[in-house]
């Protein structure tokens, strides 16, 4: 079976660690040089890769990055026991939730951006969980 690496490219690697430990309770494991972070605390570690704002996402080129509020195809969502003090500890690091907190037939979820303009989810289970919408 594969392994399974996230990785979140930050502006300012210090910056990122602050956020996702205050934000998520993440906590450092390893720091990989001065420009990674490896987050645990999650099925799967996170890591935090300082890339300037504006450096080439890639060597094929095509675009540059940009920390404004933007969309990617891929976000992560986080699960929590407690909606409404992850909701506080989130906002409380830098985040901001984007519309309302939503109830839905599998829990509640709220929607954020993070300081460098990802998405992310935060989502509280009910006890049927994904089962609710299971077919």
């Amino acid at each position: 079976m594969p392994g399974l690496l996230i990785n979140i490219d930050v502006p300012d690697v210090i910056a990122g660690e602050r956020f996702y430990t205050a934000a998520l309770g993440l906590t450092v494991g390893r720091r990989l040089g001065s420009d990674i972070v490896e987050l645990t605390g999650c099925d799967a570690p996170i890591y935090l890769i300082a890339k300037p704002a504006g450096t080439a996402i890639g060597p094929a080129g095509g675009d540059f990055r940009r920390y404004h509020r933007h969309w990617s195809p891929v976000h992560l969502d986080f699960t929590v026991d407690n909606l409404d003090s992850a909701i506080a500890r989130a906002l409380d690091a830098g985040a901001t939730q984007e519309g309302e907190t939503i109830d839905l037939p599998y829990g509640r979820q709220a929607t954020f951006a993070d300081p460098f303009g990802h998405g992310f989810c935060l989502i509280e289970f009910n006890a049927a969980g994904y089962d609710a919408i299971a077919t």
